[in-house]
Formats: C-alpha cells, sequence, structure tokens
C-alpha cells in the first residue's frame, strides 16, 4: 500500500489525533501567550487585547469574527470596556453547530507565587501562571482541537464556534449572558456547547449547585461612644443575627446532602460563606496617624455567600435568613435589617443521556481507555446563562487542569493534559457531526 492509499485509509479520528500529537508545541505557546495577558478581573484589566489577540488567530484559521462589547450589563464601562470575541467556520454541507465556550478573565494574583504569575512558565511538563488551570489552558486545548480538524481538511457538516468571553468570575453578566440574551447560545443558531473548565481530563461535568449571594445590614442609631446607651448598635444587632447562624444554620446546612455528583465530596452538602463584613466607621489605613471618633455604629453590613443543593427550593434559601432575622427582631424590639440579593441563580444539571454528554464519554473512552465520570461543580460557570437564559440544555464543562489548583498560587495545567483533552474534544465533535470511529 502507498503511503497516499495509507493516509486515504486511516480514519478522520486518527488524522486528527496524529495532527494534536503534531501542535504540541503550539498548543503550549498559545497558553503562554493568553497567560502574558493579565485579564485580571477585577477591575477588568486588558480585556481588549486579549480578546483582539483571539480574534486575529481565528480569523487566520478562516473563521468570521465578532466583537461584542457588553453595553449596559453589570461591570461595563469605558474605563473597562467588556469586551467579548466570537468566531465562527462553517463547513460545506448543513449539520450540527458545536460552540466552545471560555471565560478569558482571571482572579487576583494573591500571595504565594513562586515564579512569574503572568509570564508562562513552562517546567516539569507544567505550564504555570495565573488562568493556566482556570481557565486558558481550556481555551487553547479547544482551539487546537478544532484547528487540528481543519489542518486536515475533514470535510464536517455544519459549524465550529470559539468564544472568548468576560465576567466569568463575576457573574458573567457581560460575557456569556449578554451574548446569551441575543441569541448566540440558542438554538437554531448553537446546537452544543462545551465549556472548558479545568474540572478533570476524564470528566464530564453535567452542571453546578445553586448560588445566591446577598448583603445584609443591620440598622442602627449613632450617639456619642461614651454613652452608647443613647443609641443602638447596629454591630451588636449584627453579632445576634451571626449566633443563630452559627448556631441553628451551619448545623442544619451540614445535614442536607445531595444525589448531584458534586467535587468534592465535602460539596456534597448545603454551605454558606461569610463573605466580607463591615459595620461602623470607615476603616482607618494601617499605618496611619489618625483617630476614630466616638460614635455608636449605625450600620454594619455582611455579605453571604449560600450555596444550594437541587433538593433544596430557591424560596427556601433566602426564606431561611430572613426568618432567623425576623426572630432577632421578636427578642429585640430595636432590632432593624434589610436583605439585598445580590445574584442568585438555581443549580442545573444536564441529563447523563444527552448526545453530547454521550459523545464526550466515548472520546474520554477512546482517549484514556475506560469510562468517564460524571461530576457536578461546586461553584456556578457560565453554563447558567447558557441554559437558564439561551435555554439550550446541551451544555457541559469539559477540559483539562485540576479544580482544586483554580485560583491558587502556582496554578499550572499540565501539557499531556490539554493534548488529551484537546484529543477529547475533537472526538466528541466528530462524533456529534457523524464522523466518529465506531
Amino acid at each position: 500500500m502507498t503511503a497516499t492509499a495509507r493516509a486515504a485509509a486511516r480514519s478522520p479520528q486518527e488524522r486528527v489525533f496524529e495532527r494534536i500529537d503534531s501542535l504540541g508545541d503550539d498548543l503550549v505557546a498559545l497558553t503562554q501567550d493568553l497567560v502574558r495577558i493579565p485579564t485580571v478581573n477585577p477591575p477588568g484589566e486588558a480585556y481588549q487585547p486579549c480578546a483582539e489577540f483571539v480574534g486575529e488567530r481565528l480569523r487566520r484559521w478562516g473563521y468570521d469574527v465578532e466583537y461584542h462589547r457588553g453595553l449596559g450589563e453589570r461591570g461595563d464601562n469605558d474605563a473597562y470596556p467588556r469586551l467579548n470575541v466570537l468566531g465562527r467556520v462553517a463547513g460545506r454541507s448543513s449539520g450540527p453547530t458545536i460552540h466552545f465556550n471560555s471565560h478569558i478573565d482571571v482572579v487576583e494574583v494573591g500571595k504565594g507565587w513562586s515564579v512569574d504569575p503572568f509570564a508562562g512558565v513552562v517546567k516539569d511538563g507544567k505550564v504555570y501562571g495565573r488562568g493556566t488551570c482556570d481557565m486558558k489552558g481550556g481555551m487553547a486545548a479547544s482551539m487546537i482541537a478544532v484547528e487540528a480538524i481543519l489542518a486536515e481538511r475533514i470535510d464536517f457538516p455544519g459549524a465550529f464556534e470559539i468564544s472568548g468571553t468576560v465576567d466569568e468570575e463575576s457573574g458573567g453578566f457581560a460575557g456569556v449572558g449578554f451574548l446569551a440574551k441575543r441569541g448566540y447560545f440558542s438554538r437554531p443558531r448553537v446546537d452544543y456547547v462545551i465549556i472548558p473548565e479545568p474540572l478533570h481530563k476524564d470528566c464530564v461535568c453535567l452542571g453546578h449547585r445553586g448560588v445566591w449571594w446577598a448583603e445584609v445590614e443591620t440598622l442602627g442609631r449613632i450617639a456619642h461612644g461614651s454613652m452608647p446607651y443613647l443609641g443602638v448598635s447596629a454591630i451588636r444587632s449584627m453579632t445576634r443575627f451571626l449566633e443563630k447562624i452559627e448556631s441553628r444554620l451551619y448545623p442544619a446546612l451540614e445535614q442536607r446532602q445531595t444525589a448531584m455528583p458534586v467535587i468534592p465530596e465535602g460539596s456534597r452538602r448545603s454551605t454558606l460563606n461569610i463573605n466580607s463584613i463591615h459595620g461602623g466607621q470607615v476603616e482607618i489605613p494601617r499605618g496611619s496617624d489618625a483617630a476614630p471618633s466616638p460614635v455608636v455604629a449605625d450600620s454594619c453590613r455582611v455579605v453571604l455567600d449560600r450555596r444550594y443543593l437541587i433538593e433544596e427550593l430557591p424560596e427556601q434559601v433566602e426564606g431561611e435568613i430572613v426568618a432567623l432575622l425576623e426572630e432577632c427582631k421578636r427578642e429585640h424590639p430595636q432590632f432593624r435589617y434589610a436583605v439585598r440579593e445580590i445574584l442568585h441563580f438555581p443549580p442545573n444539571m444536564t441529563p447523563d443521556d444527552s448526545p453530547l454528554v454521550q459523545a464526550l464519554d466515548a472520546g474520554i473512552r477512546q482517549v484514556f481507555g475506560y469510562d468517564s465520570k460524571h461530576v457536578v461543580s461546586p461553584g456556578t460557570y457560565d453554563q447558567k446563562h447558557v441554559q437558564r437564559v439561551g435555554h439550550l440544555k446541551d451544555c457541559v464543562a469539559y477540559g483539562p487542569g485540576i479544580l482544586d489548583l483554580a485560583h491558587q498560587p502556582d496554578e499550572y495545567v499540565g501539557i499531556d493534559d490539554m493534548l488529551a483533552s484537546a484529543k477529547v474534544m475533537a472526538a466528541a465533535s466528530l462524533r456529534l457531526m457523524g464522523l466518529a470511529t465506531p
């Protein structure tokens, strides 16, 4: 058999897998380039140069590229415009559209790094840097997966889309939420959405727990600090409320378990994090020689981050907080409060018999030689907008990276893991397009 005949006899998947292996250096370089653009959120730095970098690469590969600013959405402003990029490349016949969506924003660096967080350092088979795991490594892997299909000139039906969207770390309202409102994550335009979040290379993430963020404020009455009995301390009121959370709510949440396959296992229950607390006067900066004035605090605010289960009713989540506040009010007639919801997204799960889930299952089996594991994320990601606003149920997270490394110092992504995940994404895409190896 001639070399030409042998090449023709290889399946599309075999050809694409070989192509991905040959693109390993390109995959690493792409990940480094993405990490070197410090898209820190908040405030939303370098979104435009990152979106344009992605857009130019997509254009070179034949994509039609669009840029969409999240005008009017939470977080968007002229100093830090929320710019999203979206590319589409179509085959020569009709078929499904497969969309790979990645967020380009990363969280603050924090302390404890042993390498430059924005240098894209490569060592020991890993790429280090803020956002390598969450989720620029996944974005690079998805781009390489499609580039391998295009480079092999596979005659695929349908279309591929790649998007780089903003603000996932702060709710995604000006990113996927904005685009979903405009039909970019709905049928008939899109059939399947894969979000390459770092939920482990051999796992398919079906969804996430619910989230309710709220600010609770206790209200007091100001008075001279030497005569506190003439005022009402909002801080003392807040301690009464927090004591009830400690003694009543936390023990109750510990008992609520879920059938959702959440990872890590510690998150298979309801949780509540007290995100921040602010009471009384504005804090005096450390090192300042200023002194506080003697007043009774008339306001104290606490921000609550409540994660809840698919077995819980959404109205129950806020209701149990209000019930504790009302109890404080009955016990202390001067107790006053206000509750302000910051954001709320219910839990969701894509059915495991979805064609998208089954295609990724098959890809994982082919690449790793064993069955995939279905999981649920402890925190939300942009699937919430695709399903809630776009009403597209065939959406899951799949990508390289170890969940526990997200937002940590010395964050990294494994190079072999990115290559393997790119193969899984390519295999799943070919299967959804009817070009899979039996």
